[in-house]
């Protein structure tokens, strides 16, 4: 047997859908619905031709331009001015939908406690971000395809947002990084870089001999990279922190040649001084 309170909640949830007009919720829900389709379907034609018309507009830039701009500096505007118009299209769809379900968005947007609810929910943080991005482009200090090192992640700049930049590290990785936590950043693209060859050796290893064959392949092999600014720099010998000696030669390259050129003659010195006889440690490396 159903208790007496139990009862009376059936009556009154029976009594509540007994006036509720089930014809116009239905079509409320429908023309909703359809208002909701008709809108997503106009920003996406909307989001399709601006996207384009940014890339034609930056694509005769470019031919405008091409000689007193970098094309770096044009990509890096060109992917900004692409992520301000997605975050456009975002807000119309957000806003037109709470409108259309009858949100009072205006209401929303001046009540005091929404905006102190969305300052505590990360609004502080998206402002900082988006100074944090302004300056950066202002001061030039990365731009999109230039080699860098942010927060110990080292890549190639994919994109320079207004919340996040985007770098691409050696391995393939996307990484984002919010802009306010952008500390320090060393960009790896705007000066010459110098390629440290360091040849490990032995004590009994026979100096001289081993830097006049190196002299050797310095004289018959640097030529043949553009790449190399300036004559090789051999410093000698060199004392490394785990106790072991090493012959190094500094080559100032033109920026991002430098690890090519690394590899290419560390190869070159070892099967010089292999072939001739000179002995040298078990472990010869090339650092950075």
């Amino acid at each position: 047997m159903k208790a007496p309170n139990q009862l009376v909640t059936q009556v009154h949830v029976k009594n509540v859908f007994k006036y509720l007009n089930w014809d116009e919720i239905l079509n409320s829900l429908i023309k909703n619905s359809l208002l909701i389709i008709i809108v997503s379907i106009l920003l996406v034609l909307v989001n399709k031709i601006g996207k384009a018309l940014i890339h034609h507009l930056f694509k005769q830039y470019r031919k405008k331009y091409s000689k007193t701009v970098t094309e770096k500096r044009i990509r890096t505007f060109q992917t900004l001015s692409l992520n301000i118009f997605s975050y456009v299209i975002w807000f119309l769809w957000i806003y037109w939908i709470l409108s259309i379900i009858g949100i009072p968005v205006g209401t929303l947007v001046a009540s005091a406690g929404i905006f102190s609810l969305a300052i505590g929910l990360g609004a502080q943080g998206f402002v900082t971000d988006i100074v944090s991005g302004f300056f950066i482009l202002l001061e030039k200090q990365i731009e999109v395809g230039e080699y860098v090192n942010i927060n110990n992640i080292k890549g190639t700049v994919s994109a320079v947002g207004l919340r996040t930049t985007q770098v691409i590290s050696d391995d393939g990785t996307l990484n984002f990084i919010p802009n306010r936590s952008i500390q320090t950043i060393a960009n790896l693209s705007r000066n010459n870089m110098v390629a440290i060859i360091q040849v490990h050796i032995t004590p009994e290893t026979d100096i001289n001999k081993a830097l006049e064959i190196i002299d050797q392949v310095n004289d018959a092999n640097v030529s043949n990279y553009t790449d190399i600014v300036g004559a090789p720099n051999v410093l000698g010998t060199v004392a490394l922190t785990d106790n072991k000696l090493a012959i190094q030669v500094n080559m100032t390259t033109k920026n991002g040649a430098q690890y090519h050129i690394q590899h290419d003659f560390l190869a070159l010195y070892l099967q010089a001084l292999t072939q001739n006889g000179i002995k040298l440690d078990n472990s010869p490396v090339t650092y950075k």
